[in-house]
């Protein structure tokens, strides 16, 4: 996406890193729903965070007025998504996940991840 593409009127629902990481976030919702109740203002809820916190970022900083501003959106982002791969992995390991969700939910976050570094790279060319 350049510049130009968000002063023109794009906007961040259009981003597919953007409906990615909704799809991702989603899919965290659905899988921490059924967590233990004790988890599930723990666990469940600090998952529920980091991922939303993902499409959250991208959105704002689409809507800053700079690419650098843009930039360090993405990269709380990208760090968001690094906060959730453990949380998934600690769900895994106490059993609250099954293994097809983990598969699925592999393939998501690194999909967003590739997405994320491609935009950031392409912002920084720029």
């Amino acid at each position: 996406m350049r510049i130009a593409d968000r002063e023109n009127g794009v906007k961040y629902t259009e981003l597919s890193v953007w409906q990615a990481s909704m799809e991702l976030a989603q899919s965290v919702f659905a899988l921490t729903a059924p967590f233990p109740i004790e988890q599930r203002f723990v666990l469940a809820s600090q998952m529920q965070r980091s991922a939303l916190s993902i499409p959250s970022n991208i959105a704002e900083g689409h809507g800053r007025k700079s690419t650098a501003a843009f930039l360090n959106h993405l990269s709380i982002a990208a760090g968001s998504l690094r906060e959730l791969e453990p949380q998934i992995e600690l769900a895994r390991r106490l059993g609250f996940v099954a293994p097809d969700a983990l598969s699925t939910l592999a393939e998501q976050t690194d999909k967003v991840g590739r997405m994320l570094s491609k935009l950031t790279t392409s912002l920084k060319g720029k």
